[in-house]
């Protein structure tokens, strides 16, 4: 066997703070020159474990990175396929109801690949972060090192592959956030490990629409408040702030933080709502139909907010609650806060 890649060289793939593209990469290009095999591919999971995604691939052609780029490939990892084996065996080794699975049939197959090892990537709680797949071109069994030491270095992959690294490190850009969840591309949500659970931001909750709405028209990060009571309460405001991310882009959208403290600069709850109104460009006479209250009621919240904002126009006390946060989506008023 050729020099395998080191653990200190995995080592360095892994705690190194490139993309997750890139540390894939430096992976896959370690396992194949490494370990000697004629074809190397890598999947990151889905944080629910409801799907797959190739993330790199080394020795296939289009067409092979093609179909276990494909829903079909993911769905056999997810089902079963090697991940309900042995972690790491080879190609030969599956029992005929694998071997019969497309994955196999219709393409490694024809391919050329008879052998290599395949194995589950998991983190250190035991959640499945990802597959390695390497592929051999001959049915000859691997050599006696190769189980081990790929079996020593898949805990090093599965940190370097495991969204929630970077997820986190996102997170700790909003230091006093105590609650936060993942938005994922499908509308849903998951948990964020470390952080605290909070009802704002279960997936039925009118702030997760917003925030899923704000990713939807390309917002990188937005920051607004929201009532922490029910909408005719005076609880005060919690903050809730969006984060977009490249990483897992198939999978995740970004974060939905809570903290829960917010400074409204002295706005009463009325005032956000006309100010929030503001924001989203309407009138006098369209805020005075939406609160149920006379224009000249308006006005007088459009003076106060103005005063407190320091800022010499409507217009511009808009544009400054955009950029600072300091404002309620409109939500809250038609659904309420959860």
């Amino acid at each position: 066997m050729l020099d395998s890649p080191s653990v200190d060289e995995m080592t360095e793939i892994t705690d190194s703070s490139d993309s997750l593209q890139d540390r894939v990469d430096a992976f896959v290009s370690a396992l194949r020159c490494g370990m000697a095999y004629d074809a190397a591919w890598l999947t990151v999971s889905d944080p629910r474990l409801r799907d797959h995604a190739v993330v790199g691939s080394a020795g296939l052609d289009e067409e092979v990175a093609d179909f276990l780029a494909s829903p079909e490939t993911a769905d056999e990892i997810t089902a079963g396929g090697a991940d309900g084996l042995d972690p790491f065996v080879r190609l030969s080794e599956l029992p005929g109801e694998l071997v019969d699975r497309p994955v196999w049939t219709r393409c490694l197959g024809p391919a050329g690949f008879l052998g290599g090892l395949g194995a589950t990537v998991r983190d250190g709680s035991g959640q499945q972060v990802g597959f390695i797949g390497l592929l051999n071109r001959h049915d000859r069994p691997p050599h006696v090192r190769a189980r081990p030491h790929l079996e020593q270095l898949a805990p090093l992959i599965s940190h370097g592959l495991s969204p929630m690294r970077s997820l986190l490190a996102a997170a700790r850009m909003v230091p006093d956030a105590e609650a936060g969840v993942v938005l994922m591309r499908d509308g849903s949500t998951c948990t964020l490990p470390g952080m605290h659970d909070h009802p704002l931001l279960h997936r039925s909750s009118p702030a997760v629409r917003v925030a899923h709405g704000s990713l939807a028209v390309g917002q990188v990060s937005q920051s607004f408040l929201w009532p922490a009571g029910a909408a005719d309460e005076d609880a005060g405001h919690v903050r809730l702030t969006v984060l977009a991310t490249t990483e897992m882009s198939r999978f995740v959208g970004g974060l939905l933080l809570l903290s829960p403290t917010a400074d409204c600069h002295a706005l009463t709850p009325r005032e956000l709502q006309v100010l929030g109104l503001l924001v989203n460009g309407r009138s006098n006479q369209q805020i005075a139909t939406t609160l149920a209250v006379t224009p000249r009621t308006v006005a007088t919240h459009v003076e106060h907010v103005m005063r407190k904002l320091h800022a010499p126009s409507r217009t511009s006390a808009a544009v400054q609650a955009e950029r600072e946060g300091l404002y309620v989506p409109p939500w809250p008023r038609r659904h309420g806060p959860r």
